[in-house]
Order: C-alpha cells, then structure tokens, then sequence
C-alpha cells in the first residue's frame, strides 16, 4: 500500500512536509508511512483517500480501481 501513497503524492507534485501537514503529522512521520517502516492510522489512510478521491481499497493494493464507492443513501 505504501508505495500507491507514494506515487499519488508525486503525480501531484506534492511534498512530504505538504501531505504531514496535512495529516497533522510531522514530516518523518510521513516520510515512514511512504516506506512502511510507520503503521499509518486508519483516520489518516482515510484523509488521503479522500484527499486524492480514490478508495481506501485502492491504497490497501486490494484493487487496482481508482474510483471511490458511491456513498450510500439514506432513508429517512
């Protein structure tokens, strides 16, 4: 999974301190989630999915489909 993080980042032409930041993390906190040396929490595996609008699925290398599932609707 880490290395989809990776690659995310540069497609985007993001740094480790922008995506830290972003993730309330500081910059080597980052840089271990990237090489696995980290376990990356479930909120913050989440903000990057959404953040880049792909599935959590999709950073777990459990498919190689981008897209995000639908949010499901309600019923009141």
């Amino acid at each position: 999974m880490y290395h989809r993080i990776r690659e995310l980042r540069e497609d985007n032409d993001l740094t480790q301190v922008y995506m830290a930041k972003l993730l309330n993390v500081n910059q080597r906190t980052y840089s271990r989630y990237e090489t696995g040396e980290h376990e990356i929490s479930l909120t913050s595996l989440s903000k990057i999915a959404d953040f880049f609008g792909v599935s959590v699925d999709y950073l777990l290398n459990r498919t190689d489909i981008k897209k995000p599932y639908p949010k499901p609707k309600y019923h009141n």
